[in-house]
């Protein structure tokens, strides 16, 4: 399995301490149209010695999702699949939450040592943070959007997405809905338990239709978590490791060491699924400093679980 990242901002100076911490895969977020900005954002990356692995994050989809796609997302996400490929970038990670990402209703919970994480709690949803912006501020969702019309827009995007990411070898990776919720705010959500994710990968069966583990969201949804990547296997081509305390409707982040989740057994089951893509931790812990930083996104916390989890993964190397 190959360490990766996202670095907020992607600068020289957080390239090199990810180089020096022994990341292999750089995040990058959707570069919008221009051809130009993947092909210089991997020459940089490359001259640290590091790959870039992935691309996830505020992809045009958000009309594919409502099913009012005119042809501009399609057009859009057909050619950001075909520029990875040109790259050799393997993978592309999306979701599939209509009118929304993921949702928090606090950002500011202090864990351990008064470091300050993100909770849920669907009681306080009215009043919910989606990334920095209040929920009301979103698209608006038709009326008569259901979780069956949600299936049909994705199983629609799918057959026409997979002949191209097969062909440029781009594998797509469903991230989980966060919280892992059948409905936030009035919107119908369908990517929220592990039968979903079993009838994502048969909807439209290809090595390149794949799952991305949030390990987080999975722990949410109350599962056995090392049983569940057993389960899922060789499904799974991307890991957002992380952990929570609590439940899908209820639950607070933690430190990658700090949660209920036997995090050595989890990783020792991607050992035994033979899991070799890219693995990055999420959503960690603001430590004292970062203050201003994006919730869940500073370096400090960042670092902290780079060691963490290398320290795992030669543990359980069998």
């Amino acid at each position: 399995m190959r360490l990766a990242t996202v670095l907020t901002p992607i600068s020289d100076a957080y390239l090199q301490v990810a180089s020096q911490c022994g990341v292999q895969d750089v995040v990058h977020r959707y570069p919008g149209s221009d051809p130009g900005i993947l092909k210089a954002a991997q020459r940089r990356i490359a001259k640290f010695g590091l790959r870039l692995g992935v691309v996830e994050g505020y992809l045009p989809i958000e009309a594919i999702k409502l099913g009012q796609d005119d042809g501009t997302e399609l057009l859009q996400l057909s050619n950001l699949i075909r520029e990875m490929g040109d790259l050799g970038i393997p993978l592309l990670c999306y979701n599939f939450m209509a009118g929304t990402d993921w949702v928090r209703t606090q950002t500011d919970v202090p864990e351990r040592g008064r470091a300050r994480v993100s909770a849920f709690r669907l009681a306080d949803a009215e009043r919910a943070i989606l990334l920095g912006r209040e929920l009301s501020s979103e698209p608006i969702i038709p009326s008569d959007l259901t979780a069956t019309k949600l299936w049909s827009h994705l199983e629609r995007l799918l057959i026409q997405l997979m002949p191209i990411a097969e062909q440029a070898g781009v594998t797509l990776a469903m991230h989980p809905d966060d919280p892992p919720l059948g409905l936030v705010a009035g919107r119908p959500r369908i990517m929220h338990c592990v039968e979903s994710f079993e009838r994502l990968v048969q909807l439209v069966p290809s090595p390149r239709n794949a799952i991305c583990f949030c390990q987080g969201t999975f722990a949410a949804m109350g599962v056995d978590i090392p049983a569940t990547i057993r389960q899922l296997g060789p499904h799974i081509k991307y890991v957002h490791f992380r952990d929570v305390r609590g439940s899908c409707d209820d639950f607070v982040e933690t430190f990658h060491d700090n949660g209920p989740t036997d995090m050595a057994a989890a990783m020792r089951a991607y050992q035994d699924i033979r899991f070799n893509g890219p693995m990055r931790p999420d959503h960690v812990p603001q430590l004292v400093g970062e203050d201003e930083g994006e919730p869940g996104y500073t370096m400090l916390g960042r670092l902290f679980a780079f060691g963490y989890m290398r320290g795992l993964m030669h543990g359980t190397d069998a």
